[in-house]
């Protein structure tokens, strides 16, 4: 009987695409305040060409060259932290709101995240879902080298909640590394797709995919009812 359920974050709550484009605004604006370069919206235009055309490793390097703007790698390094450390304009979608509401009322819920601390720290907050967690991890405090598949920040998870494996489900979206470890530990996992996720590739590893497949996240509580 599952008690206890772990959510991941970026698409599964919400669209992570919101937060690309909250932060490629931000990019923007930080851009057009410098000599020389064009306003904030031709800058945003092109951010967004560059990622949607599925660049999303050197966007900010692409973009420039887009737009003839010199740049070096300090000025890289400056737009990377332009966008991990604003703040966010991402709201938590109407579904995800309820769905949380209902869960709370019935299962001891938990957060973990993969990503770059004061980012993923920001979202939380700009999202307003501390209060749905009894536990939430940031696997980055834990140190990069347990970021998922590592298990360890599950195993922290159960600790946590005083829970077994077999008591707990996980809701996440990527297959690539998402349920490895949840899969090993003996978990149920929940894929869910949303139509606007960033990552849809499957994997060839046999303890990647998770069990239940879900295509909206209102399916998630009678599923969750009837494990």
């Amino acid at each position: 009987m599952v008690t206890a359920v772990i959510f991941d974050l970026d698409d599964t709550l919400y669209d992570e695409l919101d937060y690309c484009r909250s932060g490629f605004a931000s990019v923007a604006d930080f851009l057009s305040g410098l000599p020389q370069t064009p306003p904030a919206d031709r800058i945003f235009d092109s951010l967004s060409q560059q990622f949607n055309a599925g660049n999303h490793k050197t966007t900010f390097n692409a973009a420039l060259d887009d737009l003839a703007i010199n740049y070096d790698d300090n000025l890289i390094a400056q737009l990377v932290e332009t966008y991990r450390t604003h703040v966010p304009k991402i709201t938590l979608p109407s579904d995800s709101q309820d769905v949380l509401n209902r869960l709370s009322d019935k299962f001891t819920l938990a957060l973990l995240t993969d990503g770059f601390l004061p980012a993923q720290q920001l979202k939380v907050q700009a999202l307003g879902i501390e209060k749905y967690f009894n536990s939430i991890v940031y696997s980055e405090e834990l140190g990069r080298e347990f970021w998922k598949p590592s298990p360890v920040a599950f195993e922290k998870i159960i600790h946590d909640l005083n829970t077994t494996p077999q008591n707990t489900a996980c809701v996440a979206d990527n297959e690539k590394k998402d349920f490895i470890a949840p899969n090993n530990l003996g978990c149920t996992t929940i894929q869910l797709i949303r139509p606007n996720r960033l990552h849809t590739k499957s994997s060839s590893d046999p303890h990647a995919a998770a069990h239940h497949i879900i295509q909206n996240i209102t399916h998630l509580p009678p599923l969750l009812q009837n494990l």
